[in-house]
C-alpha cells in the first residue's frame, strides 16, 4: 500500500467520524417538522403586519383569497387585522409564509421556509394564496458542517465542534480550547492513523530475530508449534513409575534411595508388571508404565517393595506427550506482544529465533526556558519532570526513543527539528497552547502539516493535540507528532489519549482491552469535559487519589491506573472505565494520598 493509500484509510476513517457526527447533530438541530393541518386556521378579514424572529432570516409573500389555510412551523411576528370578509396584507420573518396577516403559527399561501423556534403575535389571517421566498438562516442555527477530509492545500482542516460551537482561531484563550476533539472520538483518530500508516508502510525484509532481542516487540507472523508438547510422555512428580497393581518390586539393585530415572536420561528400559523405578520430575516414562506415585504417597517395606498408601489410577501424575499443543498448532496470532512468558512459550515450542515487527521510533523534543535539568528549581526555573519521565514510559509502550532533545522555547529549532526529523513519531513537551512562546502550532502550518485532533475535551490535558507531518525528502514513511501539554499530568493524559493508541496502531498491536471497576466514592466531573483522575485498587473499588492537579505527580506515582470520569462526575460505586499504566499491578502502597482531602476542591486546567 503506497502513501497515498495511507492518507485515503486515514480520511475515510475522518469521514465516517464526520457522518456519525452529523447524523448526531441533524437530529438535534432539526425538530420534528409539523404539518400544515396542525395549525389550519379559519376565518375572514383584513390586514396587514410586519414581523421579525428571534432568529435571523426573512420570507415574503403577498396573497388574496377566501377559505382555510394551513399553517408552517411557528415564527415570530405582529400583525393587525380587521374582521370583513376578504384582505390582503403581507410580513416579513424568520420561516414565515405570508398572506393576509401574520401572527403565531397563522400562514396563508404556499411556504417554502421553515421556522426552528416558536414565536407569538397576533392577528387574524383571511385565507388566501401566496408564496413565501426562504429566509436566510443563521450559523448558531445550522447543524455543523462535517470535518473536511485531510487535504494537502487545506493542511488545518476544521477539528470537531460541537453544535452551536463558533468556531475561534489559534489565538483563543487556553482554556476553552476552539477545536476540542471528544475524549472517545480522539483516541479512536490517533489509532486509525497508526493502522493507516502501518498499513502502508512498506515492510521491511523478514528476518528472524534472537529471542533475547524480540521482548517488547511484536509478532509479525503466529507462534506456531515447532513440536509437541511435551514431546514424551513425562513424569509430574518425584517418586515411583510402576507397572500394573501392587505391590510392586524395586528393580535389581535400586531402593528408595536411588535416584533411578532422572531428567534428560534417554529412554529408559520398559517395566514389566509388579515392577517400580524411582523416577525424577520431567523424566521420561518407561514403556509400559501404569501411573506415577508420588513419594509422599509410597512406602519402601524392608524386602524392598513399594506399597502405595493411597488408591492408585492409571495415568495418574504422568504428562502425556501433546498434553499442551501439536506440533503445528497455533499458540499465539500476529499482533501479539512478545512478554518475558511469550519467550518461555517461543523457547518450548523450539524456537531459536522470531519474526517481530519493528517498533515504531520515537523522538522527544523538551521545549521550555524554563526547565532546569538538575539541582532545585530556583529564580523562577523549574526542573524537567518530563524529559525523564517520557522515554521509559514510551519504551513501555512498545516504542525505541531515538533521541531526546531540549530546545527551548526557539521557534528556529523547532522548525529544523521536525522538519528534519526520522523517527516515525515526534513527541513534543509543552508549547501546544497559544502563548507568546508556544511555538508548536505556527511551526505546523510553516511545514504544511495536517492536524488530525486539535484540543481535546478532558481534564487534564486539553492542548494536546495530534498531527500529521509531511513524509521526508527520501519519502520515507509518515511521521505524526503528539503534543504534549507541559504540565506533567496533563502530559500524561496526552500519552494515554493520543500517544497509547497511535503507537499500538503503529506496532500491530491490538487496541487495549476496556474494562471497568466501580468508583469507591462520589467523583466531581467537569460541566463539558471527561476527566482523567488516578486511582488506586482497593479490592473491588477504584479509590481516586488527591494531588491531582495538571501540575502534580504525587498521585500518579502511586496509581494503579486512571479512572475515566464522564463530564457532570459519577456517583459512588458507578462502573467507571479504567486505563492501565504500563508497569503497575493492582495494589501496592498509598499512605496518605487516598485519605479524604482538607476541602475536597478539583483543579480542572
Amino acid at each position: 500500500m503506497s502513501g497515498n493509500a495511507a492518507d485515503a484509510e486515514l480520511d475515510e476513517a475522518l469521514a465516517l467520524v464526520n457522518e456519525d457526527r452529523d447524523r448526531a447533530g441533524t437530529s438535534a438541530a432539526h425538530p420534528a417538522r409539523k404539518t400544515a393541518d396542525e395549525h389550519a386556521v379559519t376565518g375572514t378579514g383584513k390586514g396587514d403586519g410586519t414581523g421579525a424572529a428571534a432568529d435571523p432570516g426573512t420570507g415574503s409573500g403577498t396573497g388574496r383569497g377566501t377559505g382555510t389555510e394551513a399553517a408552517t412551523t411557528p415564527g415570530t411576528g405582529t400583525g393587525a387585522a380587521t374582521t370583513s370578509g376578504t384582505g390582503t396584507g403581507s410580513a416579513t420573518g424568520r420561516g414565515i409564509a405570508t398572506g393576509s396577516a401574520t401572527g403565531r403559527g397563522i400562514a396563508t399561501g404556499t411556504a417554502t421556509d421553515r421556522g426552528a423556534r416558536p414565536g407569538t403575535g397576533t392577528g387574524t389571517a383571511a385565507p388566501a394564496t401566496g408564496t413565501a421566498t426562504p429566509g436566510t438562516p443563521p450559523p448558531a442555527d445550522t447543524p455543523t458542517a462535517p470535518l473536511p477530509n485531510p487535504n494537502p492545500a487545506s493542511p488545518f482542516p476544521r477539528a470537531p465542534q460541537g453544535p452551536h460551537t463558533p468556531q475561534a482561531p489559534h489565538s483563543a484563550p487556553k482554556h476553552a480550547p476552539p477545536h476540542a476533539t471528544r475524549w472517545v472520538e480522539a483516541r479512536a483518530i490517533a489509532r486509525r492513523a497508526g493502522v493507516a500508516t502501518a498499513r502502508a508502510a512498506v515492510p521491511s525484509e523478514a528476518r528472524a530475530t534472537p529471542l533475547p532481542h524480540t521482548l517488547g516487540r511484536t509478532l509479525a507472523t503466529p507462534l506456531t508449534a515447532l513440536t509437541d508438547l511435551p514431546s514424551f510422555d513425562t513424569s509430574a512428580m518425584d517418586g515411583w513409575a510402576v507397572a500394573g497393581p501392587g505391590p510392586w518390586n524395586l528393580l535389581s539393585g535400586t531402593d528408595d534411595r536411588s535416584p533411578g530415572i532422572l531428567a534428560g536420561q534417554d529412554s529408559p528400559e520398559p517395566l514389566g508388571d509388579g515392577e517400580a523405578v524411582p523416577i525424577a520430575t520431567g523424566a521420561r516414562i518407561p514403556r509400559d508404565t501404569t501411573a506415577v506415585i508420588r513419594s509422599e504417597h509410597g512406602r519402601v517395606d524392608d524386602k524392598g517393595h513399594l506399597h502405595a498408601r493411597r488408591e492408585v489410577v492409571p495415568g495418574q501424575d504422568i504428562r502425556p506427550r501433546g498434553q499442551e499443543c501439536r506440533v503445528g498448532e497455533q499458540l499465539l496470532p500476529p499482533g501479539a506482544p512478545v512478554t518475558p512468558a511469550v519467550l518461555g512459550l517461543a523457547a518450548a515450542a523450539g524456537y531459536d529465533a522470531l519474526y517481530v515487527t519493528d517498533r515504531p521510533r520515537v523522538e522527544v523534543l523538551v521545549l521550555g526556558d524554563e526547565l532546569l535539568t538538575s539541582g532545585l528549581p530556583q529564580e523562577g526555573r523549574i526542573r524537567d519532570a518530563l524529559g525523564p519521565m517520557l522515554p521509559p514510559w514510551l519504551r513501555a509502550l512498545g516504542a525505541e526513543v531515538t533521541a531526546v532533545r531540549r530546545l527551548g522555547d526557539d521557534a528556529e529549532a523547532l522548525h529544523e527539528a521536525l522538519a528534519t526529523a526520522t523517527a516515525d513519531v515526534v513527541v513534543t513537551t509543552g508549547g501546544t497552547a497559544s502563548g507568546p512562546v508556544d511555538h508548536v502550532h505556527p511551526t505546523l502550518r510553516r511545514l504544511d502539516a495536517e492536524l488530525l485532533v486539535d484540543g481535546v475535551a478532558v481534564r487534564p490535558g486539553h492542548p494536546m493535540l495530534l498531527a500529521r507531518l509531511p513524509a521526508t525528502a527520501d519519502g520515507g514513511r509518515t511521521r505524526h507528532l503528539v503534543g504534549l501539554p507541559g504540565n506533567p499530568l496533563a502530559a500524561v493524559s496526552g500519552l494515554l489519549t493520543l500517544a497509547e493508541p497511535l503507537l499500538r496502531g503503529l506496532g500491530g498491536r491490538p487496541a487495549a482491552e476496556p474494562y471497568t471497576a466501580p468508583v469507591k466514592d462520589d467523583v466531581p466531573g467537569h460541566p463539558q469535559d471527561t476527566r482523567l483522575v488516578p486511582v488506586a485498587l482497593r479490592g473491588e473499588y477504584a479509590v481516586p487519589l488527591h494531588y491531582n492537579g495538571p501540575a502534580m505527580l504525587r498521585s500518579i506515582a502511586v496509581a494503579d491506573g486512571l479512572a475515566v470520569i464522564p463530564p457532570q462526575g459519577a456517583s459512588r460505586r458507578q462502573e467507571l472505565e479504567l486505563l492501565d499504566l504500563p508497569w503497575t499491578e493492582p495494589g501496592g502502597m498509598h499512605g496518605e494520598l487516598s485519605a479524604p482531602g482538607a476541602d475536597g476542591e478539583v483543579c480542572f486546567t
